[in-house]
């Protein structure tokens, strides 16, 4: 759930540049844009006693566990519960709480700081409670997956996705936050010399590889309400604010929206 909050590749422009006119974001965008912004950060109105940054971290934090004990409850009564498909499932999602957290502790986004009310906070949780599901589905034997390829094979897919998915969302993450500190302005090389979006890209991959792990149709349909609604609106939003600065124009018509040579 990284992309939800307006994550950009951009500053302020070189010291001197004149900005080119900002774009206006698609009016899909600026509307859901406008509901999420509603149901994330200021749902009821009143306080806002938390930080998004704490119930993000603390789902990650809990992943490991969480799927741990539902593996610790389930085996008496299953045996998904303890399969090896439970094991790298475990192995794959908890890392990459383990490593989010990691990420934020060596350069947190200032975008996920933001205060939010209770009731956000509880979107917020049950939202990324969507996630854990996929692992119960699994552990639980609710799900039973007979993959297209055999199953060392089909694990070696779902391990590649995580692990390439992952690298990329934290090295675009990365490159991100220490360029803008040193260089305000558009960033055009690196992670996004080809893609203009790197860190949705790599997590889209990684949960991807969570999704074919599990094989049902829940995670896929929940992958489908989080990249329609929150990241294709982000990313739309994001280009808009892009547009203003010297060199957009070029910038965008030699690169990519996610995938090099294809969108």
């Amino acid at each position: 759930m990284t992309s939800a909050t307006h994550k950009v590749a951009e500053g302020n422009g070189p010291a001197g540049a004149t900005p080119d006119r900002a774009a206006a974001a698609p009016a899909w965008a600026q509307r859901m844009r406008a509901i999420n912004d509603r149901l994330l950060y200021n749902l009821g109105g009143g306080p806002r006693p938390l930080k998004f940054a704490w119930i993000i971290n603390a789902q990650k934090a809990g992943t490991f566990a969480f799927l741990g004990l539902l593996m610790w409850l389930y085996a008496p009564h299953t045996p998904a519960a303890t399969s090896t498909a439970a094991w790298v499932y475990l192995a794959l999602h908890g890392s990459y709480g383990l490593a989010w957290l990691i990420k934020d502790v060596a350069f947190p986004d200032p975008s996920w700081q933001v205060r939010i009310t209770l009731p956000s906070a509880l979107v917020g949780l049950t939202g990324l409670g969507l996630y854990w599901s996929f692992g119960w589905l699994l552990i639980s034997g609710t799900a039973q997956p007979s993959y297209p390829l055999p199953d060392p094979a089909w694990f070696c897919l779902c391990i590649s996705l995580v692990v390439v998915g992952t690298t990329i969302m934290i090295a675009a993450d990365a490159q991100k936050t220490f360029t803008l500190r040193q260089r305000p302005g558009l960033i055009t090389d690196g992670m996004l010399r080809y893609v203009r979006h790197p860190n949705y890209l790599g997590e889209m991959l990684l949960y991807l590889g969570f999704a074919l792990m599990v094989w049902h149709p829940w995670p896929f349909l929940v992958l489908a309400l989080f990249w329609g609604g929150l990241f294709a609106t982000n990313m739309a939003m994001k280009e808009a604010r892009m547009s203003r600065h010297p060199g957009w124009a070029e910038y965008k018509r030699r690169s990519w929206w996610l995938l090099p040579w294809v969108f």
